[in-house]
């Protein structure tokens, strides 16, 4: 029951105004440009590295999203963030599900947005980083840290966790059979 309430927290960022001084300048950042507020419609959820504290120098700020619209969802995409530093869209597909992913810096970090036309909750980007808050809860300091130093030698995140959870195969569907 406690670990459902801990990941509760991830439905929304307001756990990162008391976290870190990484993630109280991403909150700073998200809040002041209003980027959850602008997603409202599409249930926006921070991902990745920095709500479970493994970010390292120049990690990127993912933003998930779930559209039923892609049309609408590339609207607001292009009216907001267009004109934001070096912005790219992309769209395409993964398995059977359409993407829509803009990229763009936005004081001094890498924004991802990734909108796909399926439940944030169910996107594979949410459930790495539950798999990975879960692990690292159980592990402990001394695991956290041999993540963050695979990754510094420029391992992506899921890759170093399953080197250093000595996992087979893909490492990315390999953290998912977790």
């Amino acid at each position: 029951m406690q670990e459902e309430n801990d990941i509760a927290k991830f439905d929304n960022i307001e756990y990162l105004k008391t976290g870190t001084n990484d993630q109280q300048v991403v909150y700073n950042i998200l809040k002041k440009n209003q980027i959850f507020t602008i997603l409202k419609d599409f249930t926006p959820i921070l991902a990745g590295t920095f709500p479970i504290n493994i970010n390292i120098p120049g990690s990127d700020l993912d933003i998930i999203c779930e559209f039923h619209n892609n049309e609408k969802f590339k609207e607001i995409i292009l009216k907001y963030f267009s004109q934001m530093s070096q912005f790219t869209l992309l769209s395409y597909e993964v398995r059977n599900y359409d993407v829509l992913q803009a990229n763009f810096i936005l004081e001094g970090f890498e924004i991802e947005i990734f909108g796909q036309n399926r439940p944030v909750k169910e996107q594979n980007a949410y459930r790495h980083m539950i798999v990975e808050y879960l692990i690292l809860q159980r592990k402990g300091k001394a695991f956290r840290q041999k993540i963050l130093n695979l990754k510094l030698e420029g391992l992506k995140t899921e890759p170093a966790f399953a080197e250093t959870l000595l996992l087979s195969g893909d490492p990315y569907q390999a953290i998912l059979n977790l």
